[in-house]
């Protein structure tokens, strides 16, 4: 398998959904949502297999200081072959220049982004509002 990247944010419906589910992410449930909303982040990279959409990174920034990641994910089936860690690479590059890389990691996926060289903050938590779409 070659894996191909590319720097678009231009997606199907169908292949948002089909990658989003396929992590089992309740935004997957949304495609016509996720199509918009892939327009409007500032840095979006994808992984392909042939005309699969396997992986995405999705960041938001400032413009000068501080960029946040808001997705990252790669199909299961593709999970282990150093493609999440290619398009974490990728976002790293982009925003070389800026002070801060944030994200919010779940604590099962702490060591992928420790190995990518993030750092846990110790004196901070993450917060949400998440409220349901209809």
């Amino acid at each position: 398998m070659s894996v191909e990247y590319k720097d678009t944010h231009d997606f199907s419906r169908e292949e948002l959904e089909r990658l989003f589910l396929s992590v089992e992410w309740s935004s997957g449930h949304y495609p016509d949502k996720l199509v918009i909303a892939m327009k409007n982040y500032d840095t979006v990279y994808s992984a392909w297999d042939g005309e699969k959409l396997i992986g995405m990174i999705c960041a938001m920034d400032d413009g000068i200081m501080t960029a946040y990641i808001h997705y990252l994910l790669v199909d299961p089936e593709h999970q282990g072959q150093n493609i999440g860690r290619t398009l974490v690479e990728m976002a790293r590059e982009h925003y070389r220049n800026y002070l801060r890389i944030a994200l919010i990691a779940y604590d099962k996926e702490l060591s992928f982004y420790e190995k990518c060289g993030f750092e846990k903050s110790m004196d901070s938590s993450p917060m949400f509002i998440t409220s349901l779409w209809t």
